[in-house]
Parts: C-alpha cells; sequence; structure tokens
C-alpha cells in the first residue's frame, strides 16, 4: 500500500509498528526492535536528491534519519535538540568546499561520525576526508544491508561492519589497511 510521509507519520505518532496495514505486534521485515526504538539520528547531507532519498528510505525503519541539502541546513536542523549522532556526507561538497568541511562539522556536532558517501572514483576525496576526521566511507552502490552495518558500527551497535572498502582495502575494527 502506498502511502504518503503524512500519513506514515501520524501512524508512527500513534505507536503502530507498521505503516503498510500491519497491526499491532506485527514486525517490519529486516527491522530489529531494539534498533527501531534508538533514540539516535542520522543526517543524509548531500547535493543528490535521489542519493538523499535512498539513504532515508534504507534507515528510517531502524533510525530516526533526516534528508538536509546543504551542510548549512544541516547545522541550523541541529541547533539545540536535534543534533545528529551521524552523518552521511555526500563528496560533491568536499569537491567544492575541500575537506575543511569535515572539521567544521565535527566542532558543529561534538561526537558526531561522519560517513562519506562517494563512487570508486571519488575514493581519493574520502580518503582525505578521513584524514581530516571522517569516520569511514559509504562507496556507491549502496545496498540496504551494507548501510545500515556501516550505520550501525559507527553508532557502536550490533551487526556493525568495516567502515571503509577503498581501492580492495579493508579497514575497521580488527583489520588493517
Amino acid at each position: 500500500m502506498d502511502l504518503s510521509r503524512e500519513r506514515f507519520a501520524a501512524r508512527l505518532e500513534r505507536g503502530e509498528e507498521r505503516a503498510d496495514g500491519g497491526g499491532e505486534g506485527d514486525m517490519q521485515i529486516g527491522v530489529e526492535t531494539s534498533k527501531a526504538v534508538d533514540q539516535r539520528r542520522v543526517f543524509v547531507v548531500d547535493q543528490d536528491e535521489i542519493t538523499r532519498a535512498a539513504l532515508q528510505f534504507m534507515l528510517h525503519d531502524e533510525i530516526e534519519t533526516h534528508e538536509l541539502p546543504t551542510p548549512e541546513a544541516a547545522y541550523e536542523k541541529g541547533t539545540g535538540w536535534l543534533k545528529p549522532d551521524v552523518v552521511l556526507l555526500g563528496v560533491s561538497f568536499l569537491a567544492e568546499r575541500g575537506t575543511d568541511l569535515v572539521p567544521a562539522i565535527l566542532t558543529a556536532f561534538p561526537g558526531v561520525r561522519i560517513l562519506v558517501v562517494c563512487s570508486r572514483a571519488e575514493e581519493a576525496l574520502a580518503i582525505q576526508a578521513m584524514k581530516a576526521g571522517a569516520h569511514g566511507a559509504l562507496v556507491k552502490p549502496l545496498t540496504l544491508e551494507g548501510v545500515r552495518r556501516k550505520v550501525d558500527t559507527v553508532l557502536g551497535r550490533g551487526g556493525g561492519a568495516a567502515l571503509i572498502q577503498l581501492g580492495g582495502a579493508v579497514t575497521g575494527p580488527g583489520r588493517s589497511a
């Protein structure tokens, strides 16, 4: 059943577990209840509207996720109580503004974890961002399982995976580049 975001949000506010017609006690496929009630949030900051929407769709069942078109929109939304725990940052902003954007985000949101969203052709810039303080990369093509695992890893939740896989080298917990 295709529901608008407003209807979906209304059903969630009423405490229903599903917005697809399922009743109380039904579970969404592939969603862990402990993750769905986690109070942490992700900001998806990317110029590409399709990438933002895809990442939001992949994560919204397990974590509060917000799509934002610019870092400035993220700074505005993140003031006060709505601070992100993870920022998925489109590499295009790094290409335009330089890797100094990474420490700026880290300063604006103390304790935030940054994952750079890039293609294989943009891996070198993602590596520079990690040297500037980013915590890893999501390399396209993106998969539901891969995105969720990497977000779980930077949040320290179960089901985590290697943070980066660039140029064939895998790094993360217990691994070296």
